[in-house]
Formats: C-alpha cells, sequence, structure tokens
C-alpha cells in the first residue's frame, strides 16, 4: 500500500520557545515559528504554494474566529495561496501537518505549510479554563462527567489529595483513566510519578521547553495534589507558543540548502473514536490509528526508535505506550519505572520533556512533537539525542468524546 504513494518530505521544522508571552500575539509567534522553518529549510515564503493553521483558542479568548490563518499569516507576506483554518482540538496541529501531506502527495503542489500557534494565557483565569468546555459534547455535559468520571469507581482517593484551586475539568477525568488504569491494571501512583520525573529530566536538556527543572519520583509524589492520583507536576502547563513543518514532494528537495537534512514521511494517520466499553483497550482510538500507520509504513512498533506521545498528564504516556504497542496492556507503568522510556532505554518517550515539560500550547502541540523527532532523526537533538535515531512515531489526541479520544493523529517518520 506504501508504495503507490508518492514520498513527501520534511524539508524544514521552525519552533518558539514555550512558556507565558504576555507581550507576544499570535501574529509574532506564528512569524517567529514559520520563518524558523522556512530558513531550516532554505526556502522562501514565496516556494510556499499552501498553508494550513492550526488554533483551537482564539476564538474563545479573544474573539477571533473564521479567518485565524489569513489574518496570521498575512501580517507576515502570505497572499495568494489557500490558506485553510484548522481546529481539531489538542490534535489541531498534527491534523494541519496531515493535510499539508495529502496536498503534496495529491500532486496539487509541491510545497506546503503547517503551521499552529496558541496564546493561552490571559489576566482572566476563569476564561483560560473555560477554553476546554467545547472539547466534548456540549449538549450533554453531565453524562459525559458521568460515563467518564466512572472509569475511575473503585479506586478512592486518599485524604487531602485533591486541589482546592481552580483547574481543568479535564484533569479530573485524566484522573479517572489513571484510577481505572490502577484498578485493572495494578498501576501504581509511585509508577505515574516515575514518568513525570522522566520527562522532567529530558526537559533540562530542551531550550525550547517551559520547564526545565528536574524532579526525583518522591518530589512529584510530594508535589501539591491536583486530583487523585494526579500532582502538580504530572499535568501539562498552560502555554503560549508556535511551531511549523514545512512539507515537500521529492522535486522539491532540489531547492533545499541541504537535502540530506529532510526527513521522510512514512505514515500520517488521522483516525476519530468509536463507542466501546472501557474493557475493551485493544480496540482503543489509538490503537486503531497506530495500527494503520504501521501497515502503511511496512514497520513495526519493535522497529521504532523514539517516541513523541500526547502526555496531557503522566498516566496518558502510560496508556499510550501500550497502545503505540511498545509493552503489554497494563504495563506501561512498569516500562516507565524500569528506565525503558528514559533515553539511552529500550524506547525513549518524550525526548523533548513532553507536554508535561515542554508546554501544551494546544494548536501548535503537534506540530512541535514533530520539530523534536526531526531534530532526533537528524542527530541534531544534542545532550537529549537518542544515539543511531532512525525511525520515530508521534501521537497526538484531542477532546473526548465517549470513552477515550474524539481524534487521534499518528505520524511515522524516518531518516
Amino acid at each position: 500500500m506504501s508504495h503507490t504513494h508518492p514520498t513527501v518530505y520534511i524539508a524544514g521544522v521552525g519552533m518558539t520557545p514555550t512558556g507565558k508571552f504576555l507581550d507576544r500575539g499570535i501574529k509574532q509567534l506564528t512569524a517567529d515559528a514559520v520563518h524558523s522553518a522556512l530558513k531550516d529549510a532554505g526556502f522562501a515564503t514565496s516556494d510556499i504554494q499552501s498553508a494550513y493553521f492550526s488554533n483551537a483558542t482564539q476564538g474563545v479568548l479573544e474573539g477571533q474566529s473564521m479567518i485565524r490563518g489569513q489574518i496570521a499569516l498575512r501580517s507576515m507576506g502570505f497572499e495568494s495561496i489557500p490558506i485553510f483554518n484548522i481546529e481539531n482540538a489538542c490534535a489541531s496541529g498534527s491534523s494541519a501537518f496531515n493535510l499539508a501531506v495529502q496536498y503534496v502527495r495529491s500532486g496539487a503542489g509541491e510545497i506546503a505549510l503547517a503551521v499552529g500557534a496558541e496564546k493561552m494565557f490571559c489576566t482572566d483565569k476563569a476564561k483560560m479554563f473555560r477554553v476546554f468546555d467545547g472539547a466534548w459534547d456540549v449538549a450533554t455535559v453531565e453524562e459525559n462527567k458521568r460515563n467518564l468520571l466512572q472509569m475511575g469507581h473503585g479506586v478512592e482517593p486518599p485524604e487531602g489529595s485533591m486541589s482546592k484551586a481552580p483547574y481543568s475539568l479535564f484533569m479530573d477525568i485524566y484522573a479517572a483513566f489513571g484510577r481505572f488504569h490502577m484498578r485493572e491494571f495494578g498501576t501504581t501512583q509511585r509508577q505515574i510519578a516515575a514518568v513525570s520525573a522522566k520527562n522532567h529530566g529530558h526537559s533540562v536538556h530542551n531550550p525550547l521547553a517551559q520547564y526545565r527543572n528536574t524532579y526525583t519520583i518522591d518530589q512529584v509524589l510530594a508535589a501539591p495534589a491536583i486530583t487523585y492520583p494526579l500532582t502538580l507536576p504530572m499535568c501539562a502547563p498552560i502555554s503560549d507558543g508556535a511551531a511549523a513543518a514545512i512539507v515537500c514532494s521529492e522535486a522539491a528537495l532540489a531547492r533545499m540548502a541541504d537535502r540530506r537534512r529532510a526527513i521522510k514521511v512514512l505514515a500520517s494517520v488521522v483516525a476519530t473514536g468509536t463507542n466501546r466499553r472501557p474493557e475493551d483497550v485493544g480496540q482503543h482510538i489509538t490503537v486503531r490509528a497506530s495500527k494503520l500507520a504501521y501497515e502503511l509504513a511496512g514497520i513495526g512498533p519493535q522497529d521504532i526508535s523514539l517516541a513523541e506521545v500526547h502526555d496531557a498528564t503522566a498516566i496518558g504516556e502510560i496508556v499510550q505506550s501500550e497502545n503505540l504497542g511498545f509493552c503489554a496492556f497494563g504495563e506501561g507503568g512498569w516500562l516507565a519505572e524500569s528506565g525503558g522510556t528514559t533515553i539511552g532505554g529500550r524506547i525513549p518517550i518524550n525526548t523533548s520533556g513532553g507536554l508535561e515539560s515542554k508546554g501544551h500550547p494546544i494548536g501548535a502541540t503537534g506540530l512541535g512533537q514533530l520539530h523534536e523527532l526531526v531534530m532526533q532523526l537528524r542527530g541534531e537533538a544534542g545532550a537529549r539525542q537518542v544515539q543511531g535515531a532512525r525511525l520515530a512515531i508521534a501521537e497526538n489526541g484531542g477532546g473526548l468524546f465517549g470513552l477515550e479520544e474524539a481524534v487521534c493523529a499518528i505520524t511515522l517518520l524516518g531518516r
């Protein structure tokens, strides 16, 4: 199946640091990431034939909807070309990338841009957390809550393990996923903390990460509680930032400054969820999407050198490491605790520091993951380099529908 498609390459990537930038707007963040990607590829603005702009929160926070990409990109000189606005919850960035890949693969053009930008910090805290309110079915809010929180039944939160300060309702749902995993598979809070400690350790070597301080497992466990089993360092922060990738055809590689730095897109798959029982973990959206991606690329989980997965909380990484086939269902916690997912381990996961440390600027997150994988596959990741990295996978999920993410994007890249 994979041989019928023309090969598409990532020619350049760019990313801003992630953090709190009250003095910089969407236009500035977008321009920084895009200029960086153009420079990386050795392309000019005029080389881009189609652009896909991803953003999830600007409508809620600034009232800017409908033509976000046209506005963000015009100010840096993009005119005339088709520009598409992609909003697909936390998977917006990799969805924009998927469409850019399809555009080039179809032969409609040779060079396309995918860029995601997010400005999530604002002085109004309540408004800031409200950006997530639309990421599930708003017609059935109470039912959604009941069904999702029910997954955590049977594991009682210890005294004092719930925060008094406001936090996103989605954290309660991730906590329910965590308690489900603890009940079904015997996963421990300590194993979840091991993921967080490992990711914070990786982020020390990532100059673009929002948080770059180390934690021991015990420090993660002793940190302020959010909602059991989650503590503060186990949860992704609110973030501003932008990331971009330029994809091109084989023919366009000739224009690159150094074509040896081009990375092959082996598969780009976007899937939506299905109705299933909580116990049917083998039918999880990520399991289905990754199986298709592996099949398209003609490889398997055992061939992967490293992965970036969507750890909006640390339990997310445990679940996704199982869904991607790196270990059996129920063994993700053990895999993390044993050091298997640390740089130098069997399958390094979230070498960037993951969303927990690198930050989670929603519309830019999926492209930020690809930025990390491209740097690794080129051998340009410095102190966090995975030796001999040849094949890499990114998993980016978004929204909630039923008992899982509403959308999942899987990207497989190779040298």
